[in-house]
């Protein structure tokens, strides 16, 4: 019987993420390997080329981490660290919602790396607006998964792909395309860089999301964010320039709400990248209906929402929070040799019973 790892709870609130990244340097590297080791063979040898457009993107961005960036990568000494920073969520399933009152907000990382459900760690964070915990690894500076207690959570999903075409055989060549739209012409904050500074300067579920509405971005991108009152949840769709906001359908996949062409939504969780525009859009669709239609409760059945089409083949991390309750509980998943669905790969980690507990 293989023995569950527990997921690390660091302090760095000294240091930041330059300081997680050194003391991590380790966890770092091995998680480093594990992902290069997914591409196919050769492919590899590209990841100090990537690595090279990533930092040139992100020096000329409007991100206020980017010192950041640079010290770990010159602390680490291995190329991939711009390329991790500069890199684009995989698709993900999230939900916010109530339960007796309290909004609770659930939600799934679904990337292709292996190794991200067995590095995962939760690190204690602040900013001038207070402490906050967020879900990472080290070297990363952004932030996908957090929580501010007493204030906030929020988490983001990947934005539907821009199509130039319609056929499967092209989606790489409009994914390439767009990858290079950004890395030559944006300039704005990257989405993840963008919800770290949230959580850092923002004291109110309101002043989140004002800010997560309005600021300028490089990448479209779906916030899903929830506060402490009744009413404090709302799922934000963005575009560099725009935002829509919806405050009762509050569940996300990665395609809009109201799913529109050229738009085509993320072929996450299944196994083949050729599947049509509309067989892309389901995918994404099932997923969403798939948890807003669960009716347990967050507060009493943990993770027992995590099923297909939730769970499917590239789930590496789930989580769920509740910032009035100060409630964060997370757990990895890998894909293990000769299963089709991840398993559970770390004991949950539950930071309010840990803090209880200490």
């Amino acid at each position: 019987m293989t023995t569950l790892a527990s997921i690390p709870i660091v302090d760095v609130r000294a240091g930041g993420p330059v300081r997680h990244a050194i003391d991590g340097r380790a966890r770092a590297q091995a998680l480093r390997d594990t992902c290069v080791a997914w591409f196919p063979a050769g492919t590899g040898r590209l990841v100090p080329v990537l690595d090279a457009l990533a930092r040139q993107w992100l020096q000329r961005s409007r991100s206020p981490y980017v010192h950041e960036v640079r010290a770990i990568a010159e602390t680490l000494g291995f190329a991939g660290v711009w390329l991790l920073n500069g890199s684009y969520q995989w698709c993900c399933t999230a939900l916010a919602r109530e339960e007796d009152g309290v909004p609770w907000l659930a939600r799934t990382l679904d990337w292709p790396f292996p190794g991200l459900g067995r590095h995962v760690e939760v690190t204690r964070m602040q900013g001038p607006a207070g402490d906050f915990l967020n879900i990472t690894w080290p070297g990363y500076v952004g932030a996908l998964t957090a929580m501010a207690p007493q204030r906030f959570a929020a988490a983001i999903n990947q934005a539907p792909l821009w199509r130039r075409t319609r056929r499967p055989s092209l989606r790489v060549f409009d994914l390439a395309l767009n990858a290079a739209s950004t890395l030559l012409g944006a300039r704005q904050i990257p989405p993840d860089q963008l919800l770290r500074d949230v959580f850092e300067t923002c004291r109110t579920y309101g002043e989140a999301r004002h800010k997560l509405e309005t600021t300028p971005l490089a990448r479209p991108v779906i916030y899903t964010l929830v506060g402490c009152e009744r009413g404090e949840r709302c799922l934000i769709e963005r575009t560099e320039n725009s935002s829509a906001t919806h405050e009762v359908d509050t569940a996300a996949a990665n395609d809009w709400l109201r799913s529109a062409a050229p738009w085509e939504g993320r072929v996450g969780g299944g196994k083949t990248f050729t599947c049509s525009f509309e067989q892309a859009a389901d995918n994404s669709r099932m997923r969403r209906e798939a948890l807003s239609g669960w009716r347990g409760c967050f507060a009493r059945e943990s993770f027992a929402w995590v099923v297909p089409p939730v769970l499917n083949h590239y789930t590496r991390v789930a989580v769920e929070m509740c910032p009035a309750s100060a409630t964060l509980r997370a757990v990895g998943y890998e894909l293990l040799p000769g299963l089709e669905l991840p398993q559970q790969v770390t004991l949950p980690c539950d930071v309010a019973a840990e803090r209880a507990a200490a």
